[in-house]
């Protein structure tokens, strides 16, 4: 079968990392670390696993993070190459082994990506399993233990494959059905929105905070949708860099949207924020006052500056982009007191509620799907996906 894989080798990764930046094309040349071409299929692991068919599979932050050799070496130790991405995933169960009785062949289904201890096979459960009854976080600590190679989620497992192919694997606990009339293309970001979801449900919200998002991608524009999906009315102040996403951030919620890169950006925000500004001698401004909940759907060296300079005294500092490796002066966190959470995927429950109000709102959500592509036309496929600016794309995926 068909599938795109992350190859792990020094020498691509170094020629991605340092000639990546300047020649872009080299991301999908051959040269980097991505193989488009003929791969076994993977084998079911055994009872309760089942073979499922991409129908349209989404492109990934963390995955432009590794294509491009951007990402933390963080998580390399607790993956195993050559894996194929993908992990955004709708699709059609095509074939179920013994033990399998949440789904059946021909069912239309959404993947909920992680690989827990159950998944796995690997018992005693870690006790941050969400495979533990009544659990409802997610904070496995065994990515590398069982019967399955290393491996956070499908998409980063060379066992299960991933969901930019023609194929691969998933356990019966990760699969979802999906209702009759929910299209394809609101069903792919069911996997992102529960992400964006856990994000609010985690922050402390209610109608009288001032909250800013920054950055409006699919997670930033997401993370809106969340807010006034579960009735939230607080103020919502948004930064998104393109046009696009601009216009697409008001029309899930945003009641202010600003572009971060125009002149006079941190006297706006001073007083929009209602803060005060000091300069110090070197770097940007420090802020006092703020806001009372930041989420940071970036997480870039800039971003997280920013984050910490926006968000009020004794606020909250969600991380629901994942950071890569960068500079971070923390006297401003230290000095305001500041709640600074992480925020990775979700539980059972978050995912299962994410579904409903994607049914619920599919009309506002559905436009979020802006560019499809075939497995074959990769390349355009993710330099649509790695310039939303000039594409004026939000999210893209592939129809395998």
């Amino acid at each position: 079968m068909r599938a795109i894989q992350y190859l792990k080798s020094v020498p691509r990764y170094l020629t991605a990392r340092l000639l990546g930046p300047r020649f872009p094309a080299i991301y999908t040349s051959g040269m980097g670390v991505l193989r488009y071409g003929e791969i076994e299929p993977p084998p079911l692991p055994g009872p309760g696993w089942a073979r499922v068919r991409p129908i349209l599979s989404g492109i990934c932050g963390s995955d432009l993070a590794s294509l491009t050799a951007k990402g933390s070496p963080y998580f390399s130790p607790i993956t195993s190459a050559p894996f194929v991405f993908g992990h955004e995933v709708v699709g059609e169960v095509i074939e179920v082994d013994s033990g399998v009785d949440r789904v059946s062949p021909g069912d239309r289904v959404v993947l909920q990506p992680t690989l827990s201890c159950r998944i796995r096979q690997a018992e005693p459960y870690c006790e941050g399993c969400p495979s533990l009854e009544g659990r409802h976080v997610y904070r496995c600590d065994a990515p590398a233990r069982g019967i399955l190679s290393a491996g956070i989620q499908t998409g980063f497992c060379q066992d299960t494959g991933g969901a930019w192919s023609e194929g691969f694997v998933a356990h019966d606990c990760q699969l979802h059905k999906l209702p009759a009339d929910l299209s394809d293309e609101a069903a792919v970001l069911a996997e992102p929105l529960s992400c964006a979801l856990h994000a609010v449900l985690k922050a402390p919200l209610d109608d009288s905070k001032v909250v800013l998002v920054i950055g409006c991608g699919s997670i930033g524009a997401l993370t809106i949708a969340s807010i006034r999906a579960i009735g939230c009315r607080c103020r919502v102040i948004a930064l998104a860099k393109h046009p696009h996403q601009r216009e697409l951030a008001r029309n899930l919620g945003a009641d202010l949207v600003l572009n971060p890169s125009g002149g006079g950006f941190y006297s706006e925000m001073e007083k929009i924020l209602d803060a005060r500004s000091f300069q110090p001698e070197l770097g940007g401004p420090v802020f006092m006052g703020g806001a009372d909940v930041c989420f940071d759907c970036v997480a870039s060296q800039r971003t997280l500056d920013d984050s910490v300079r926006f968000t009020n005294g004794g606020g909250s500092l969600m991380l629901v982009g994942m950071p890569a490796v960068a500079e971070l002066d923390w006297t401003g966190i230290w000095f305001k007191e500041l709640k600074v959470e992480g925020c990775y995927t979700c539980s059972d429950d978050e995912f299962a509620r994410s579904l409903g109000l994607i049914h619920e709102n599919e009309a506002k959500l559905r436009p979020l799907l802006t560019h499809k592509f075939a497995l074959q036309d990769f390349r355009q496929a993710l330099q649509c996906a790695l310039r939303t600016g000039r594409s004026e794309s939000i999210k893209t995926a592939f129809h395998p």
